[in-house]
């Protein structure tokens, strides 16, 4: 299952988005009013919990400097990746897609489809509040 915000206009050069999405413990700021848990359990990864969800525990995959940080689920459960595309639009801001990609039976992904989409809508929206 593959899902993509709308592409986001950042008013901060990718060299601050990327450092502010490299520092896990930043992602606190970007949850959705509906967050019920968030810890940190290390420099790369954290657990968080929304209402009526399981705890997901992300941790930073892959980096790609000033472009692109990739997160992904830390259990083998629900395996998934929630990748941030950083594009420069000139110095002072930044073009920010966030693309969620996750191998899901038809049944799960059936019923966790608009939640998540809607969590990555609301990442992406309070991404452009930095």
């Amino acid at each position: 299952m593959n899902l993509e915000s709308s592409t986001v206009t950042v008013s901060k050069s990718p060299e601050e988005v990327f450092n502010f999405l490299t520092n896990v413990e930043n992602f606190e700021q970007l949850m959705p009013e509906s967050i019920q848990k968030f810890e940190m359990l290390n420099d790369t990864r954290f657990l968080f919990q929304l209402k009526g969800m399981p705890e997901i525990v992300l941790e930073k995959k892959e980096t790609e400097e000033f472009s692109k940080v990739i997160l992904g689920a830390a259990s083998d459960k629900l395996p998934f990746t929630l990748t941030a595309n950083i594009e420069a639009q000139d110095e002072q801001n930044s073009n920010v897609q966030l693309v969620f990609d996750g191998e899901f039976n038809a049944m799960m992904a059936m019923m966790i489809k608009k939640p998540l989409q809607n969590f990555i809508n609301t990442l992406s929206d309070n991404i452009t509040k930095l």
